[in-house]
């Protein structure tokens, strides 16, 4: 029988392989350098229009995480500051640094510059659209902002300091008492359990003392009645 096809098709197979497979490396590369968000990577560490440091106002000056972010224990999402929150300070404090240009141009209306519009913050930490996570629902349980975000307050500029993945919150979900602590210190970011113990009295069911971080963590755990889920529908829409 005639041969109906030529020669050159025989590598017509292997050539579409080669092509289908550039194409899906082309697609898997340019979605991890165009669409991932750079903050969702340990180590982003954005430039802000304000060079804010946190280990002078938290750590020096010993400023409560809710005075900024006002919403985190009583809602969803934690806000960012407003320049009306920062001006109740600044408008007294460090009034002339050239730091805090932004601040006036948005709240001091005899600048000369002024033009009354928000400080445009960049956001550090951003769960994906499709994950759902509640800040209220984990801080009036004990798990503090160090947990998720790391020691901020000797951050002089804040960065992604944990992966928050998937894998990362499964891990505190099946195992809540090594991350929660009395409700008393969820903000205070310089919290150390052994010490906590040292100058507390803390009885368990027994009424037995308390003396360990970890006896601690589960005593809390059951007095808080965690029962942390671990199924899809606990975290994604």
């Amino acid at each position: 029988m005639a041969n109906f096809f030529p020669r050159w098709t025989n590598l017509f197979p292997l050539k579409i392989a080669i092509c289908a497979g550039s194409v899906v490396m082309g697609i898997v590369a340019a979605f991890t350098l165009y669409a991932t968000p750079k903050n969702t990577l340990v180590g982003y560490q954005p430039a802000q229009p304000i060079p804010f440091s946190h280990k002078i106002h938290v750590e020096q000056l010993g400023l409560d995480c809710r005075y900024c972010h006002s919403f985190v224990d009583v809602s969803d999402h934690s806000n960012l500051p407003s320049a009306n929150t920062c001006w109740n300070c600044h408008q007294h404090v460090q009034r002339q640094s050239p730091k805090l240009e932004p601040l006036h141009r948005a709240m001091d209306k005899t600048h000369p510059l002024y033009d009354g519009k928000p400080i445009q913050w960049v956001k550090v930490h951003k769960a994906p659209d499709y994950v759902k996570f509640s800040h209220s629902a984990h801080v009036n349980r004990g798990v503090s902002c160090v947990s998720c975000h790391g020691q901020v307050n000797e951050m002089e500029v804040v960065y992604h300091a944990k992966d928050l993945s998937m894998g990362f919150c499964l891990e505190c979900h099946r195992n809540p008492h090594d991350q929660v602590r009395p409700l008393e210190e969820v903000f205070n970011l310089k919290y150390n359990a052994e010490e906590y113990l040292k100058n507390s009295v803390v009885l368990n069911a027994k009424g037995e003392r308390i003396t360990d971080k970890d006896s601690l963590g589960k005593h809390l755990s059951e007095q808080f009645r965690l029962q942390p889920k671990e199924s899809c529908a606990t975290c994604h829409h």
